[in-house]
């Protein structure tokens, strides 16, 4: 490895000690559906999140609900002795990938065939802390 590559990996490696996120991979969810779940708790305090998420009626919502407690715990694991302080804490960003895509057949009349495509997703939410400058 070069010593610039090294320089930027050391670099990379000290910037994600300060950074909270959680992510979860190949949930059988097409990533439409949780876009639409995703944009409701981005930028928002994550009591407010939380809330939003637990009495949403998608079932996405569920998915992402357990993620953002995750997200709480890897910050909480990062910064020991430390009460968690809902009013500074905020999702900063929230963002869908589309994941691998099952391809079945579907029979159609006439000897034809549909093909379905039965998609899934990964979810990454990143938070961070709004600090107060006295």
């Amino acid at each position: 490895m070069g010593a610039r590559k090294h320089l930027r990996a050391e670099a990379n490696k000290e910037a994600r000690k300060t950074q909270y996120m959680a992510s979860l991979r190949n949930i059988p969810t097409s990533p439409q559906k949780m876009r639409l779940v995703a944009d409701m708790i981005r930028g928002k305090h994550v009591e407010v999140a939380l809330y939003a998420l637990q009495y949403s009626p998608k079932n996405a919502a569920r998915d992402m609900h357990k993620l953002l407690r995750s997200a709480i715990a890897n910050w909480e694991a990062k910064n020991p002795g430390e009460r968690v302080d809902y009013k500074t804490l905020f999702v900063k960003e929230v963002f869908v990938d589309g994941g691998a895509m099952l391809k079945r057949v579907l029979p159609a009349p006439q000897g034809r065939a549909h093909r379905i495509r039965k998609r899934s997703n990964h979810v990454t939410i990143v938070l961070d802390s709004h600090v107060k400058a006295e």
